[in-house]
């Protein structure tokens, strides 16, 4: 199964292949027992992926193509409407809860697009953590060291599996502090989070309305550009590569570098010395704003509170059929008045002008996606210490970009064959189709390096 979007998009139009072929194959990966499929979906779609794939086959036969993604396998996170269905959202608590009237804006664009859709991909619940691990489904394996069986990184975890394990060729995901970046970076993939406000939140239950963003998960840069444009209605040109000379990038030292492990620390330092040889400026400055963002959120922040809001009337129905390690943390937002929630928009407000400033010399931010490789499921689940101190430290980064409402990927950056790594570059608000430009030249200039 060819990998990227342009590469089966060419495929199908030389007709080297079709729509129906390619679905049927995802859909067979996706429901072999020995697989991770029945990890990786809460639910498949196989007879509307079927009539998808046959109706883009025909269309493709009279000269027709909606998109780049017409007649491509492509997977929905649990957290999205379909229409006639509960949106489950990785948990069980909604069970019987009122069925979705339409689908979700997203949803909508994607099936315009003649995108088939394979199936709902599974999460964290309720998308509250940035492991991935789910008491109610279990928890797709990450391609790298099944044998050991690490976690795939969360909340959009089966999103990454079902593209690493050949089911879709990408998985739409969320992101409201890294749950696009954290599995792509996890799984050796591509992962794209743009500004808040660029992709509608219609039809998406929300963990956090002032955080959430929609992004995708796939094979390259370009895959998500396409995607992005597609989820965002974007008409314009796709960005092309930068020219990487020249560019200034700022590698913050405050915060972000802290609790590296050999592996992470390798690839970043390769990858920077890589950009540096190729003409760019590579400069590391003090970003002091990075380490007070815990002392703003020390009540919860926005997810606390606004998951709080939302999951308020549900916990009181069907609390106790919540993962445990997941209502605590959502229970906190109700400890916070009206007041911290102002003060709180307030101090936002105040951060994301200070950080804009400090980075306005910059063409994008480098920084470690996740400080830390993918750790065993196991360990885990043995201790909740373990689970929610490495839940913290590998959400530490990319949620520093959720808060600043910026738009930001993660590209791989490891050597071939080693434990996945994310490199994330990332901007402010509104820089989303430069961001994709860079991390074009970025995934070009590695593919090089390994010819």
């Amino acid at each position: 199964m060819v990998s990227t979007v342009k590469e089966q998009h060419a495929a199908l139009a030389e007709g080297h292949t079709t729509s129906v072929a390619l679905t049927e194959e995802a859909l067979a990966r996706a429901s072999d027992p020995k697989g991770e499929g029945p990890r990786v979906f809460t639910r498949l779609y196989p007879e509307a992926a079927r009539a998808a794939a046959q109706a883009s086959d025909i269309l493709r036969k009279t000269g027709l193509s909606r998109s780049p993604v017409d007649g491509l396998p492509i997977s929905i996170k649990d957290l999205f409407d379909v229409a006639g269905e509960v949106t489950m959202a990785g948990s069980v608590a909604r069970d019987g809860e009122p069925a979705a009237t339409e689908d979700a804006t997203v949803v909508k664009r994607l099936r315009a697009a003649g995108a088939v859709i394979v199936g709902r991909t599974n999460m964290t619940e309720f998308a509250y953590s940035g492991l991935g691990l789910n008491p109610h489904y279990d928890v797709p394996r990450n391609p790298w060291d099944r044998a050991t069986g690490r976690i795939p990184g969360g909340s959009s975890s089966g999103a990454a599996v079902s593209v690493s394990d050949g089911m879709a060729v990408a998985g739409i995901g969320s992101d409201t502090g890294g749950s696009v970046r954290i599995p792509a970076a996890l799984c050796g993939l591509v992962g794209f989070k743009p500004t808040a406000a660029r992709v509608p939140l219609t039809g998406v239950l929300p963990l956090s309305t002032s955080l959430d963003s929609i992004g995708a998960i796939a094979h390259s840069v370009e895959c998500c550009a396409i995607l992005d444009a597609i989820m965002a209605a974007d008409e314009e040109p796709l960005p092309q590569p930068a020219e990487i000379r020249g560019l200034r990038f700022a590698v913050p030292t405050t915060l972000v570098l802290e609790g590296m492990d050999r592996d992470v620390a390798q690839a970043f330092e390769a990858a920077l010395a890589s950009l540096s040889a190729a003409g760019a400026l590579v400069e590391e400055i003090a970003v002091p704003e990075f380490a007070s963002l815990a002392a703003i959120n020390a009540k919860g922040g926005f997810t606390a509170s606004e998951a709080w809001a939302w999951h308020r009337d549900l916990i009181g129905r069907a609390g106790k059929r919540y993962d445990p390690r997941v209502m605590p943390r959502i229970m906190r937002g109700q400890e916070m008045s009206a007041a911290d929630y102002i003060d709180l928009l307030a101090a936002r407000e105040a951060w994301i002008a200070a950080v804009e400033a400090r980075i306005a010399g910059y063409d994008a931010l480098l920084l470690p996606t996740v400080p830390v490789v993918a750790p065993a499921i196991a360990d885990l689940l043995a201790s909740d210490d373990v689970y929610f101190a490495t839940n913290g430290l590998i959400l530490r980064n990319p949620t520093l970009i959720n808060f600043l409402n910026g738009c930001a990927l993660s590209v791989p950056c490891h050597a071939p064959g080693g434990a996945p790594v994310g490199l994330m570059i990332a901007g402010a608000a509104g820089a989303d189709r430069r961001i994709l430009s860079i991390g074009m030249a970025v995934e070009e200039l590695r593919r090089r390096s390994q010819v």
